[in-house]
């Protein structure tokens, strides 16, 4: 059966020459003219048939600012129809492959594994129970486009599904692609630069959107597929609640002073006010199906005692329901319902109190029809909104609250000193007393409401406080129930928050701990003194009541980010690795269950790559079944804002999860060579040495200021959160998000790899041996993961363009440092070679295809953007269109940070 009626080739073919069409009908014939002679000079180049690129400079270089308007905008336009063209290449690849029984990582590729591991029903059972997946999406600044932009995107995306997956007739055919051009036309026309930064409101409701739009529904199609897989094999088996979503925008504090009380509030309205329409929806299709008789069923006692007690809450819509709903009893149950939705919001009683409620209402339907022997009707229409509900409950997504660790401590301090206690001038250990005896009484040591004269950082925490207590009363506890802490360095840091969570009354000991608090380590010495911080907290009464309350769960959260920066990519990666283990072994010590919280981001550098291969890669040891990560920036509209692609991603966490779990199960402590240990010890030693003197090497910072569009990237409207901690210059001040899109739109990626080959040749030069690396490489997932995701960011950098960009650069700063990167860029993409022992640095042929396809078009935007910046003096005109390069260079890359 054929099930597309295109390629990926026909789509990029038809989607370029419209683009051109719309290009010359919009500008003129000259303009058209001139993106096609640059287009084809660039590809001539890559394909071998012109020996340089002086074509592209002599055009780039007479371009009048309003024709570089024209160029870039074109190939900015023309990467975004592409990425449409890519995604549904994604999608009929995935459609197909599950047509012919052949998807990987899916669910049928589950129960293979469980087949060959003769995993019986008790195992899974325990398995199941045990994993709970949180991906947790993000505000940080990494999405480049606008919502608008992205808005017209989707509508051209759905109009292609449709032309690839209908059988349409030509006249039906033609009536597509109007609309398609009409879109395009309307794309060309919108302003792909925004006038101003997003604010938070904007992000949440960003993240929002994927979750209405897209997970709401894929989450029952994954349970679905997944019970309908396991009926054959473990009839007896009921699946648990295997995922659950999770939120920072418009929650997260941390360096963002425009995440206010109110936008959180104004967050966790709007999400309830979506899940309730939602489900009341659902509810109003379910009236539709569930047209039963009563004369000609009998749906059982539980449904008549549960119509009985909603007339006696609701007696007037009982009367109306009664009236209009005869003899239907699933129609009289489902108005009910519907109207104890409606005042969940309303000042009018007898609401929902939570999602509990709705659930059991659901359950009385489903079990009713399933006694009538309507089982298929339950499985159909009632099983997934149930899903639906576990999941997503009242809150849509919990909402993560997150703060620096000097905030607090300043709140403490000042809320402190107003009561006569000097909590600055306290030791470490006489602070952790402090907190401890505070949090054990049952009166309150300072006055949230009254706090006395305090600063300003001051104010907003305690604000805060106050104000979360007032959340959970309305929302409820699990609409936001999480505080990370970042730069957590001391056990201080952590119960500074549960203090202050304490005063505010969400804290209760020892019989209700309403927040999770969650320590975030992301610099080398809290990694390292992870034992001395959790050991401590864990032996400490207060907290040890606060842990017993939340079932004696410990989130911990990993910073991929800031780790990478500071001690670069391959003694990042093989720090956090350890860590894990280390912390694993201590949860372990105290009988407390782990939950790693990995803060990964989209690139490479910052824990990037395919998420189901970092999760198998993870030690077993820290494989507890429970697992959250971030998802930020692109790689949310990546991932989710395809149904089809959405769906895949679930599905291949899960795969990769129960997995995991049942690996960890059966081999609780990972088997890992001491020599393996002792060589990743030896290269990750070197490897930190070598990038941390580049870093710190005279004369860096300026390279890295000339040499990248790192001051274009600043005042770029990306995100609403500022670029920098302080308006200093350097490298540690510096977020790692515009860190990382520096050196990519440079095409010159080296925080995904440099100092990979110092580390590698330290450890040959040691006596190690290439063998050895090969046998890494091929037994040990977290090596092969490692080094995949570098030859990836290897692959992605393109020494010929990043040469451009380091010709910016000062002479002598050019000579010392990008010829150092370049050697060391040459080195480890042969080294890579050779321990992969693959003739090219990407292991997926569809990413090598992408790329060949991208390149030509990405390279006039580099000339462009290259062009602008080695100008002293810009026109308004000329940094609008240098702005709008890095969001072309951006589209083409598919990656910012």
């Amino acid at each position: 059966m054929r099930l597309h009626t295109r390629d990926v080739r026909q789509d990029v073919r038809e989607l370029g020459a419209l683009l051109g069409d719309v290009l010359e009908a919009q500008t003129s014939t000259a303009s058209f003219e001139t993106v096609e002679e640059l287009r084809q000079a660039a590809i001539a180049y890559r394909k071998g048939e012109s020996g340089s690129r002086e074509r592209l400079y002599d055009v780039v270089g007479d371009l009048e600012p309003e024709r570089e308007s024209v160029v870039a905008r074109a190939f900015t336009t023309y990467f975004e129809l592409i990425n449409l063209a890519e995604e549904r290449e994604r999608v009929r690849v995935i459609r197909e492959a599950s047509q012919e029984g052949t998807l990987e990582d899916g669910i049928l590729d589950t129960l293979d594994a469980l087949d060959d591991e003769e995993v019986d029903e008790e195992l899974l059972g325990r398995v199941l129970e045990d994993v709970l997946i949180e991906p947790t999406f993000t505000a940080h600044p990494t999405e480049a486009r606008r919502k608008t932009v992205k808005s017209k995107l989707r509508s051209i995306a759905n109009r292609l599904e449709t032309l690839d997956e209908r059988r349409l007739t030509d006249l039906e055919h033609d009536q597509e692609w109007r609309h398609v051009v009409a879109e395009v036309t309307s794309l060309w026309q919108t302003s792909q630069v925004r006038d101003r930064r997003p604010e938070p409101t904007d992000e949440a409701r960003n993240v929002q959107w994927y979750l209405e739009n897209t997970l709401f529904d894929v989450v029952g199609e994954v349970y679905e597929e997944l019970e309908e897989e396991l009926r054959a094999e473990y009839p007896g088996l009921d699946v648990p609640k295997l995922f659950e979503f999770r939120s920072w925008a418009g929650s997260d504090r941390d360096g963002n002073p425009f995440v206010t009380p109110e936008v959180t509030e104004d967050t966790l309205e709007r999400q309830r006010s979506v899940a309730l329409e939602k489900y009341s929806d659902s509810l109003k299709r379910l009236s539709g199906v569930l047209s039963q008789d009563a004369t000609r069923i009998d749906p059982g006692h539980e449904l008549e005692r549960s119509l009985k007690a909603d007339r006696e809450l609701l007696p007037v819509v009982a009367e109306e329901s009664d009236e209009r709903y005869p003899n239907e009893p699933y129609r009289q149950k489902l108005k009910l319902m519907r109207e104890r939705l409606r005042r969940v919001e309303d000042v009018r009683p007898n609401g929902y109190a939570d999602a509990s409620e709705l659930m059991a209402d659901l359950e009385v339907i489903d079990t009713s029809l399933r006694r009538t022997g309507a089982a298929q009707v339950a499985d159909v229409y009632v099983e997934p909104l149930m899903r639906q509900v576990d999941t997503f409950g009242f809150t849509l997504a919990s909402l993560d609250l997150r703060d620096h660790q000097e905030n607090h401590t300043e709140a403490v301090h000042e809320a402190l000193a107003h009561e006569g206690l000097d909590y600055y001038g306290s030791s470490e250990d006489e602070r952790v007393e402090l907190l401890t005896d505070a949090i054990l009484q049952d009166e309150p040591v300072v006055d949230l409401e009254e706090p006395g004269d305090v600063s300003e950082t001051a104010e907003r925490v305690l604000r805060r406080f106050r104000k979360l207590g007032e959340w959970q009363r309305e929302y409820g506890v699990g609409a936001i129930d999480t505080y990370c802490i970042s730069m957590t360095e001391e056990p201080s840091h952590v119960l500074e928050v549960l203090f202050l969570a304490d005063q505010a009354g969400v804290v209760s000991m020892p019989d209700h701990c309403g927040i999770d608090v969650v320590p975030l380590l992301e610099t080398e010495s809290a990694l390292n003194g992870a034992r001395r911080i959790m050991g401590t907290l864990f032996e400490n009464e207060a907290y040890e009541q606060a842990l017993a309350a939340r079932n004696d769960v410990q989130e911990i959260m990993l910073g991929y980010s800031d780790s990478n920066k500071e001690n670069g990519f391959l003694a990042a990666n093989w720090d956090l690795y350890k860590n894990q283990r280390r912390l694993a072994d201590i949860c372990d010590d105290f009988d407390v269950t782990m939950r790693l919280f990995h803060g990964r981001g989209g690139s490479i550098s910052r824990g990037g790559g395919p998420m189901n291969e970092a999760m198998l890669a993870l030690p077993n040891e820290t494989v507890t079944g429970q697992i959250k990560f971030t998802e930020q920036g692109e790689a949310i509209a990546e991932k989710y804002a395809n149904p089809r692609i959405a769906e895949r991603n679930l599905e291949q966490m899960l795969n990769a999860q129960i997995r995991a779990r049942l690996q960890a199960i059966r081999t609780p402590e990972e088997e890992v060579p001491d020599r393996w240990v002792d060589a990743m010890d030896t290269m990750a030693a070197a490897a930190r040495e070598e990038y941390r003197n580049l870093l710190e090497a005279d004369g860096f910072v300026s390279y890295f200021e000339q040499a990248t569009p790192i001051t274009v990237i600043e005042e770029l409207n990306l995100g609403s959160r500022p670029a920098s901690r302080s308006d200093e210059r350097s490298v540690e001040d510096l977020r790692a998000i515009p860190w990382v899109f520096s050196w990519t739109q440079s095409r010159c990626i080296l925080p995904g790899w440099y100092s990979l080959a110092a580390g590698v040749n330290a450890f040959l030069e040691d006596g190690g041996d290439m063998d050895d690396l090969r046998e890494m490489y091929d037994e040990w997932a977290f090596f092969r993961s490692t080094f995949d995701n570098a030859a990836m960011a290897l692959a992605r950098t393109d020494l010929e363009i990043a040469t451009e960009y380091a010709n910016l650069a000062d002479e002598e700063l050019r000579e010392e440092f990008f010829t150092r990167l370049t050697d060391e860029y040459e080195d480890a993409a042969g080294l890579m070679l050779d321990i992969s022992e693959r003739s090219s640095l990407l292991k997926r042929e569809w990413l090598e295809e992408s790329l060949r396809r991208r390149n030509p078009y990405v390279d006039p935007l580099n000339l462009l953007q290259t062009h602008l910046l080695s100008q002293t003096h810009r026109t308004d005109e000329e940094e609008q269109t240098l702005r709008l390069t890095v969001k072309g260079i951006a589209a083409g890359m598919k990656n910012t940070g």
